[in-house]
């Protein structure tokens, strides 16, 4: 449980780790390559350690120093991963890709994590079935067999990041060339791209498609994951939830423009330098409209925590969710908080109040959880988080961090 006692006005800097939603498909290209691949800025997060204790049992072997993981061995991988590990985590399904193209064959249970509503993995099957992959899906597993993967042309009809990163995976070791038509273009999607072509992988974006040549064998590598936008700004905003004023150090203002844009109108004053962003909360915010939308687009993982920061502005406010049905976890214990959110459909509307109030409250996923503490940031008195497990998974010492900013916030433990 967490416990916040809010009223307190944020101010100062936070370093930035390194982005989770990168680190995950890092750690699975390695699958790709007997030897080492060394990454670093790894951020300490549950998710991190699933995808660790995933490659492990696949037959890697880890060993992580600081912020530092390096990874080799592998030269007999098991081609069946372990149903729990993949079922705790939506993106351990990306080991189907490498398994298939270095073993063979690879059996991987059909993937779990947090309660966003359908999220199905059929881009990743077509595509890989364009590959030359054989697919049975039987007992809420996917078997997969393919002598070698061969390259083809692979069109998506939404720009799927994880699809994207499965097809990246396996067109590295397929034979001749993969042609992906829309793909994601999210700054982790990139990043891997960049490790792939480190490992000796030829990828190339070109306009509305992105093209892989792969290798018979990929080598190792050394790469810096780049910064994570998410954790960023769920910091920015708990300074301007809190009318104060925070300093995102590593932080990557271009990865995070949709959501300055929104901060501008909403009436925040933001500035920003080559490696960080500053955010200076106004006393009430403007309501503003925005829908989440593949990158460049304002960001799903950041509609609840923006949402939180709606609930005090000045007038109504429209969010609409277009990438995962049922991110509305936070709603119902915002409601508890005295926001006024309404929900129709995929979309949100938000009456701003004064001033929230405190309350117990659960987390059901990541970005709720971080929602719901920004929220209590807000409101004067103490509230409790329960489902702190679920901010582990997303965010490296988020309680330590805040507490730098000023914040009263205490852990189970602490």
């Amino acid at each position: 449980m967490i416990k916040v006692r809010g009223g307190e006005r944020l101010c100062g800097e936070v370093p930035i780790s390194g982005a989770k939603n990168a680190a995950l498909p890092a750690i699975f290209a390695s699958l790709l390559t007997t030897e080492p691949v060394i990454i670093h800025n790894v951020p300490r997060l549950a998710d991190v350690e699933t995808a660790l204790d995933l490659i492990r049992n696949l037959g890697k072997e880890v060993v992580w120093r600081a912020e530092t993981l390096e990874i080799r061995g592998g030269e007999e991988l098991c081609w069946e991963a372990p149903a729990e590990l993949v079922q705790r985590m939506r993106a351990s399904f990306l080991c189907l890709g490498p398994l298939l193209a270095r073993a063979g064959k690879a059996k991987v249970a059909m993937p779990g994590g947090c309660a966003l509503g359908p999220r199905p993995v059929d881009f990743h099957l077509y595509g890989l079935a364009k590959l030359g992959a054989s697919i049975i899906v039987k007992d809420g597993a996917v078997v997969a067999e393919a002598a070698r993967l061969r390259g083809h042309m692979v069109y998506l009809d939404f720009p799927s990041v994880g699809a994207t990163e499965q097809l990246l995976l396996a067109g590295a070791l397929a034979e001749g060339e993969t042609v992906v038509i829309n793909p994601a273009r999210e700054p982790e999607v990139v990043d891997l791209a960049e490790l792939l072509r480190k490992m000796g992988a030829e990828v190339a974006w070109d306009g509305d498609r992105v093209r892989i040549r792969g290798r018979e064998t990929l080598g190792g590598a050394e790469h810096t994951l780049i910064p994570d936008r998410i954790e960023a700004g769920t910091y920015l905003l708990a300074g301007a939830i809190t009318h104060g004023r925070v300093r995102t150090i590593g932080a990557k203002p271009r990865h995070l423009a949709a959501l300055l844009d929104r901060l501008s109108l909403a009436g925040c004053e933001v500035e920003f330098g080559e490696n960080w962003v500053e955010v200076r909360g106004p006393t009430r915010p403007k309501p503003v409209d925005f829908r989440t939308w593949p990158y460049p687009g304002f960001p799903t993982d950041l509609q609840p925590p923006m949402v939180a920061f709606l609930t005090l502005a000045e007038g109504r406010s429209t969010v609409t969710e277009t990438v995962y049905a049922a991110r509305f976890g936070h709603v119902e214990p915002l409601l508890q908080m005295g926001a006024k959110i309404q929900v129709s459909g995929n979309v949100q509307v938000v009456e701003g109040v004064e001033q929230l109030r405190p309350a117990a409250v659960e987390a059901t996923d990541i970005r709720a959880g971080a929602a719901l503490v920004l929220a209590a940031l807000a409101a004067p008195g103490e509230s409790y988080v329960r489902g702190e497990h679920h901010l582990r998974r997303g965010y490296e010492s988020f309680g330590e961090k805040l507490r730098r900013l000023g914040a009263k916030v205490w852990e189970e433990g602490d």
